[in-house]
């Protein structure tokens, strides 16, 4: 007790270097904690990229292209699912919620989703987060279109603005769809997954705009439709344009299940489907075998914060070290009152154990105010959805090794100072 007391006011003594060395080993160890706590909830909100969803279904190709494709948007699907097919399976026992997902249209590289009402209703994110609008509403008539965050955030978009739909994804697009202009009548609050990038219209806008001619008249109708209402977009009063005409086929849909149990049935079905190759994914499990795919930037990550704190305890030690010299005047009075020299080695030690922990306890409560204060823009911008919550048994051995590293450290100025004692006692007797 009476070593602490002694350790404390020495520090106190020496409060402009003590505090620099604190305040060093507790940026560290923020950064440390963060960067762990990012790291499992990247993975975690990684996974729930899209969540909620039992099945994805589509044409026949690998787990990992389907969920790439239908998913995060990247490349395109080689086939489509029938109309037949995507009806057939929908109606399927056990089926809760279908969504069928129509790609291969985009806008200034964007990619362009044809679905129906069911995808702002069942499409969940995160951890199963519902789709909310930041303004507008979904889309009640056929040439409507609601906009992902970051569309309307990049490209400038606002209600009522005119869109014009051009075919091919990305930058491969070689055709203006000028005819049919989209209306912005809605835009998505930000998700931080593919969702924001996307521009979402109805299903059989899709038909509509590569002129198939058999819907030609479908929403000229709809469209007289429109004036005998008060275009006020109520749920109680709209068109139901999804359910206007029927595309030949689709890229992907999605599948919600009443239970679990149906899950793998109804996947072993449709894998198993005789009128068309269909292959069924479950999103979390291909989620989790892409992540894997991606450990390197756990690996990476990790490494990054170890250096960290390594740099943080190597300062400690040379703001320890370099004291020393300042402080033989003050280990000779120790000795001439009575303190042995392992009393300056404990003494020493101690600081270092005090700076260590008083580091990891500062650390922690940055930790905790820095996760406060980014939640809502990792979320927004990253898609990372953070677990403020007590630490993990994982991030208390953390801190553990940090005080146990942070001792070991101070072993070393605590040995030089044990020798230094030593030979200023010789010099005492002499």
């Amino acid at each position: 007790m009476l070593l602490i007391k002694l350790a404390t006011k020495s520090l106190l003594n020496r409060k402009a270097s003590a505090l620099l060395t604190l305040f060093t080993i507790a940026i560290s160890v923020m950064l440390l904690m963060s960067i762990e706590r990012v790291r499992v909830d990247a993975k975690s909100s990684f996974s729930n990229t899209i969540s909620g969803t039992d099945l994805i279904v589509g044409a026949r190709t690998g787990d990992i292209q389907l969920l790439l494709s239908s998913v995060f948007r990247i490349g395109h699907a080689n086939n489509g699912v029938s109309w037949k097919s995507y009806q057939f399976i929908s109606e399927q026992r056990g089926v809760k919620w279908a969504i069928p997902m129509s790609l291969g249209d985009s806008h200034k590289g964007l990619a362009v989703l044809g679905t129906n009402k069911d995808y702002f209703e069942h499409y969940r994110f995160a951890k199963k987060q519902p789709l909310s609008f930041l303004q507008g509403h979904e889309f009640n008539h056929l040439f409507e279109v609601v906009l992902g965050a970051e569309v309307a955030n990049t490209l400038g978009y606002q209600l009522g603005d005119e869109v014009v739909i051009a075919h091919g994804m990305g930058n491969t697009s070689f055709h203006n769809h000028d005819d049919n202009p989209f209306k912005v009548v809605g835009i998505l609050k930000p998700t931080g997954t593919p969702v924001d990038k996307t521009l979402h219209i109805p299903l059989a806008a899709i038909d509509a705009i590569h002129g198939s001619h058999a819907h030609q008249h479908e929403p000229a109708q709809a469209d007289a439709n429109d004036h005998d209402h008060d275009h006020d977009h109520d749920h109680d009063q709209h068109d139901d344009v999804d359910l206007v005409g029927t595309p030949k086929q689709i890229t992907a849909f999605l599948l919600g299940f009443d239970s679990p149990l149906y899950t793998l049935q109804v996947r072993r079905n449709i894998n198993q489907y005789k009128d068309e190759a269909l292959l069924a994914i479950m999103p979390g499990v291909t989620l989790r075998e892409l992540w894997e795919m991606l450990s390197i930037v756990e690996k990476i990550l990790l490494l990054f914060s170890i250096v960290v704190v390594l740099i943080s305890l190597l300062g400690m030690l040379t703001s320890l070290l370099s004291s020393l010299n300042q402080r033989r005047r003050e280990l000779a009075i120790l000795r001439s009152v009575g303190a042995r020299p392992w009393h300056i080695f404990t003494l020493i030690s101690v600081e270092s154990l005090l700076i260590t922990g008083l580091g990891c306890i500062v650390g922690t409560a940055l930790f905790y105010a820095l996760m406060l204060l980014g939640a809502d823009y990792l979320q927004s911008h990253a898609g990372i959805s953070l677990n403020i919550a007590l630490l993990s048994s994982y991030e208390l051995m953390l801190l553990a090794a940090i005080m146990v590293a942070g001792f070991i450290v101070g072993l070393i100025p605590a040995t030089r100072a044990y020798f230094y004692s030593l030979a200023d006692g010789m010099s005492i007797k002499i």
